[in-house]
């Protein structure tokens, strides 16, 4: 492990041991010129052993926890070991073809105020994918749950993710980046308290992105530099955990930052957006012989019958620097 390392560099990893290797040997062969330290963070995989994995490496710290404790909260564990000017939130299956973490840091270096940064991401083809978009606003829920954002895909009106969708190439101030590759101020993350743990899965990196801002701090798109994050090219793969995840974390974070009609109204239309989803992915799945489509109104109709406990209510443990 490095001394004083300018980047603490975390992954968090639940099984995906293929991806797992393929991103630390890109990560070593692409990360020069800069001290960093890696800590893998391991959920209790269940498809072999996380030794095995990382036995070739010998300064990598693991962390193993005895049940999946989510995406959040591992990443708060590897957040609590970190001991770089700098933390780098990564997913496993991404993959480095340049210095994209030297270039990221030398930005990071020349703003000198508290920042986060998210670079392009790309599918295995080189396609660009979503990787910054705007915070959830009753607007911006209502064109995301009655289709708006497909009709005017550039419009910054209808589209939370319109910045993407303009191909946008400079260097500019968004509200969110993803979580698969979130560069960070190490101190200023730890004084929000990193992650909020209650969101297991999904909207983690929204949630830390609002927060940050809040405590005074800047969120940047750099697009000087890219890597391949390959979930974008499953994007036909139907999962349940996925469906099930992304409209319970949606939801928190409603009960969380909304509040009296605001989350009445937010709520409300998630709702109606899943029940007119339902027969619309039938009938095209059934027209087209799609049973992937035909899947999707199922787990659509079987959202209907879950909503997450309020874990929110009275809480005001975090006190913002200045008014967002």
């Amino acid at each position: 492990m490095k001394s004083n390392p300018d980047l603490s560099i975390i992954i968090v990893n639940y099984n995906s041991f293929n991806h797992l290797k393929n991103c630390l040997a890109s990560l070593v062969k692409f990360a020069n010129d800069i001290k960093y330290e890696i800590i893998v963070v391991d959920n209790k995989s269940t498809e072999g052993l996380i030794n095995d994995v990382l036995s070739k490496y010998d300064e990598i710290k693991l962390i193993k926890n005895n049940k999946n404790k989510g995406f959040g909260a591992a990443n708060n564990q590897g957040l609590a070991s970190a001991k770089g000017k700098y933390v780098l939130f990564l997913n496993n299956d991404t993959v480095f073809f340049e210095n994209t973490i030297k270039k990221v840091f030398n930005f990071a270096e020349s703003v000198k105020k508290p920042l986060i940064v998210g670079c392009k991401l790309l599918n295995s083809d080189k396609a660009l994918q979503h990787s910054v978009f705007d915070f959830p606003s009753l607007w911006n829920v209502f064109t995301s749950n009655f289709f708006l954002y497909a009709l005017f895909p550039k419009s910054k009106y209808f589209n939370k993710y319109h910045l993407m969708n303009s191909r946008i190439n400079k260097t500019i101030e968004v509200d969110v980046v993803t979580g698969a590759f979130l560069f960070g101020c190490t101190k200023e993350i730890k004084e929000i308290g990193g992650f909020d743990e209650r969101f297991f899965f999904y909207n983690e990196e929204t949630d830390l992105c609002y927060r940050f801002k809040l405590n005074g701090g800047k969120i940047y798109y750099y697009p000087g530099t890219a890597i391949i994050h390959l979930k974008g090219g499953t994007a036909n793969k139907i999962s349940w955990f996925a469906y099930k995840n992304q409209s319970l974390s949606t939801i928190k974070f409603f009960q969380k930052h909304f509040s009296g009609i605001n989350c009445i109204s937010a709520l409300a239309m998630h709702y109606i957006g899943i029940i007119i989803r339902i027969p619309i992915f039938l009938i095209i799945g059934l027209v087209t012989f799609n049973q992937n489509l035909r899947i999707r109104s199922f787990y659509y109709l079987k959202l209907l019958f879950i909503y997450p406990r309020n874990l929110f209510t009275n809480n005001s443990n975090f006190t913002p620097k200045t008014e967002y």
